[in-house]
């Protein structure tokens, strides 16, 4: 067995991110980063943005360069793992091969969550989570073209932002009542209807998708009721599934995710994980929760790499998240699971810049503030120390 290799599952921004921290940890041995898109590890926030609308480059998204890698000694292997034997403590990859390890991290991210519909592997019918997926996407993307999109959640309507600006026609078709229903408070989620609305999106909520039609490629979009939409081209966008398949067929406790302690240490001391596979204790919120976010993979990351190091670290950090659609910049300061009160600050059936803060039991516990980045800042401050809160100065503030 190598005595000093830390190994490191999945070159998602979570793996590369700990790869590059154990280094400044002073890590002296070896770090295998293991990946399976043949590509550098890329950032997946401006998949849905910059990166569909064509305003950047994937060299411009790659969380490092090749020569960071090289200058760091981080070794870059392209091969898809298919075992751990944690008593042997080697990995085995796709070729057989197995690969041993002193420490391991699984940084194994989550995959697109399926439509189980008639129709749903027509060509045509694509799903957003990898680079590859964005760059089929634009190919077939020709302005005037019908395109649907399943999915009135962050990533749907995203995409419905960056296509418009590709000159397409977009329908967004959302099961719940209102789009972003899960995530934030009906104010908000009218706001960004309307605001799609004028984009020239037809946004339709409360629809049930029953199946896609189409002879050699997808040509539309069947409801419930029977009604058929016309489409060139269909995103489904319903969520991820967080890839713990490996980290279960090993023994590792998992639960929504690879449960684990805010070391970031799995039911294994000697197995790690980050990112968006990982379920981690929230201190301020006092409850379990994966965060399909880039500040988590990063927090997450680098309290592994210190773990690893033996150095004295903890997850602490308020979870926080954006959106970028449009000229609007969404900041989600906080949970609000539990809510009982919002209270806003600006005119959300008017202004492109307002924020709704959520109360229970008259305590502010998250924020989502758009185009308002020091209601962001404050916000995050206050939630994250419990501070108390001049209501009446919330509601009339300007920023």
């Amino acid at each position: 067995m190598t005595a000093d290799r830390v190994v490191i599952v999945g070159a998602s921004h979570a793996g590369a991110q700990l790869a590059a921290n154990l280094r400044k940890e002073k890590w002296a041995g070896d770090i295998l980063l293991i990946g399976d898109e043949g590509r550098l590890p890329y950032q997946r926030p401006p998949l849905s943005k910059a990166y569909l609308a064509g305003g950047c480059h994937l060299d411009d998204v790659a969380i490092r360069s090749h020569q960071f890698y090289d200058k760091q000694r981080i070794q870059l292997v392209d091969a898809t793992v298919t075992s751990i034997d944690r008593a042997e403590r080697t990995v085995t990859l796709g070729n057989n091969n197995a690969v041993p390890y002193s420490k391991l991290a699984l940084c194994t991210g989550a995959r697109a969550r399926a439509l189980p519909v008639p129709g749903a592997d027509l060509p045509g019918v694509h799903y957003l989570r990898t680079a590859t997926d964005v760059e089929a996407i634009r190919a077939a993307a020709v302005p005037g073209s019908r395109v649907v999109i399943v999915g009135g959640g962050y990533i749907g309507l995203e995409t419905a932002a960056s296509l418009r600006t590709l000159g397409v026609e977009v329908t967004v078709l959302e099961a719940a009542g209102r789009v972003l229903e899960r995530v934030t408070a009906p104010v908000v989620s009218e706001f960004f209807e309307r605001i799609h609305r004028e984009k020239g999106v037809e946004v339709r909520t409360d629809t049930i998708v029953e199946g896609f039609c189409g002879d050699e490629r997808v040509a539309g979009v069947v409801l419930a009721g029977g009604e058929t939409l016309a489409a060139e081209l269909v995103i489904v966008g319903v969520g991820v599934i967080p890839n713990t398949e490996l980290a279960a067929a090993a023994g590792i406790d998992v639960d929504n995710g690879i449960l684990v302690d805010d070391r970031a240490r799995s039911s294994d001391p000697d197995i790690l994980a980050a990112g968006d596979c990982v379920s981690h204790p929230i201190e301020r919120y006092g409850r379990r929760a994966r965060l399909e976010c880039v500040a988590a993979a990063t927090e997450q990351a680098k309290v592994a790499a210190a773990t690893i190091c033996g150095n004295d670290s903890a997850l602490s950090s308020l979870p926080w998240f954006w959106s970028d659609q449009y000229d609007l910049k969404l900041q989600i300061a906080g949970l609000n699971t539990g809510y009982d009160e919002v209270l806003l600050s600006g005119d959300p059936a008017h202004d492109r810049g307002f924020t709704c803060y959520y109360f229970r039991d008259r305590e502010l516990i998250a924020a989502d503030c758009i185009n308002r980045p020091q209601d962001f800042m404050t916000a995050k401050r206050a939630i994250a120390q419990r501070s108390s809160i001049d209501r009446a100065e919330l509601i009339g503030a300007t920023s």
